[in-house]
């Protein structure tokens, strides 16, 4: 087993779902809170093997429905069980409306030094229309809380690509939310499952269908606007002020060792992807005293999907992958291995290369699966 890891902890409790969400979480289950901290103690205890940790994500769900004492005892588990140095990077996230000043002076003081608001948007309606619980006042003053509890490293979510959204009200949510001065910022499109009520509401014709010209035009004035309040593009769907960058998200795209506890937590460790249960009542019981602990699916990554995943997820990165340091890593020549590959994509304009490496253009970063599914393996045998 690697020696260092990440760790993500998922806590799937929600006041209500929002009407685009298809992320495994539970609304009106408050209550069953308690149970859930205690089983997640237990499933560290019984996972962790004394690694050095590099990062801790606390995702959700609205991981701050936790109250501080419930956080403090999941912190303190993950004190004793890992090697921790006082620099791990410990992300909390959070949703305006679920916080005050307190709150985060308490869980600040536990440890908790990056926190992510999702803030989603700066347009009432737009909040109105995905189901969100808060406002912008709200959000305004959540910002507000963390500054005054002394969070010196704060990202914020946004969305775009919104059914209706025009590119003024778009260009508006990004000028308010730059003007917070965020460390950070996440910028995802809208994506619907079939089954959530946003994506019911355009079937019905209640609401206009996502635009994906309009969803393109909205990226691209992200890409300029923050590149001109000096944000670094070090993601496809991140920015950051330099020295700000998730390191904690960085694993992933690296495709770097990571332990997923809670439920439908996915782990990857030593060429191994694992994950839990999506049913709450069943991941509670699995860590009651006597019961069988698991993981639901444990799959061996075989060598080709492990290279396809490592291009897929470097290519994400704006600086994407250096040719030398992908020969350490696999021992494989990336030119020599893809250059039909690189050579059309090169000439549909979608990456570009040079001595060091290879990356994505602009364009490429709007197309990326156009790019990526060039790189996924045959069917392999099972």
């Amino acid at each position: 087993m690697t020696n260092e890891i990440a760790l993500y902890i998922h806590v799937p409790f929600c006041r209500s779902r929002c009407n685009y969400c298809s992320f495994v979480s539970f609304a009106g289950r408050e209550a069953d809170i308690p149970a859930y901290v205690n089983a997640l103690e237990k499933e560290l205890t019984e996972r962790v093997k004394g690694e050095n940790l590099s990062s801790i994500f606390l995702g959700g769900g609205t991981p701050s429905l936790l109250s501080s004492d419930q956080l403090s005892r999941i912190l303190t588990t993950t004190q004793k069980l890992f090697n921790m140095s006082k620099t791990v990077e410990v992300t909390l996230e959070a949703n305006p409306g679920t916080v005050d000043e307190p709150y985060l002076t308490a869980v600040r003081q536990l440890g908790v030094n990056r926190l992510s608001l999702g803030v989603q948007s700066m347009d009432n309606e737009t909040l109105m229309l995905l189901g969100r619980t808060h406002s912008t006042a709200q959000a305004s003053q959540a910002v507000q809380f963390a500054r005054n509890s002394g969070f010196t490293n704060l990202s914020l979510d946004l969305m775009y690509g919104i059914p209706g959204q025009s590119l003024a009200t778009w260009q508006d949510i990004l000028k308010k939310a730059v003007q917070f001065e965020p460390e950070h910022l996440s910028l995802y499109p809208l994506s619907l499952e079939d089954d959530v009520p946003l994506n019911s509401a355009i079937r019905r014709g209640e609401t206009p269908p996502i635009d994906p010209d309009q969803t393109a035009e909205q990226y691209e004035t992200a890409e300029d606007y923050l590149a001109s309040e000096d944000y670094v593009h070090y993601e496809i769907s991140n920015w950051a002020r330099e020295g700000f960058q998730c390191r904690h998200n960085m694993v992933y795209w690296q495709c770097l060792p990571y332990l997923g506890v809670g439920v439908a937590a996915h782990s990857y460790i030593d060429g191994h992807r694992q994950a839990n249960t999506h049913y709450l009542d069943e991941y509670i019981r699995m860590f009651q005293p006597g019961a069988l602990c698991h993981p639901e699916t444990d799959e061996e990554i075989k060598p080709e999907t492990q290279l396809a995943e490592a291009i897929i997820m470097g290519l994400r990165l704006n600086c994407g992958i250096e040719f030398a340091d992908f020969k350490d890593r696999f021992g494989v020549d990336l030119t020599s291995r893809y250059g039909q590959e690189i050579e059309e994509l090169t000439q549909l304009g979608l990456i570009e290369t040079s001595d060091q490496s290879i990356r994505l253009t602009r364009r490429g970063r709007l197309l990326g699966n156009e790019v990526f599914w060039r790189f996924l393996p045959e069917c392999e045998d099972s």
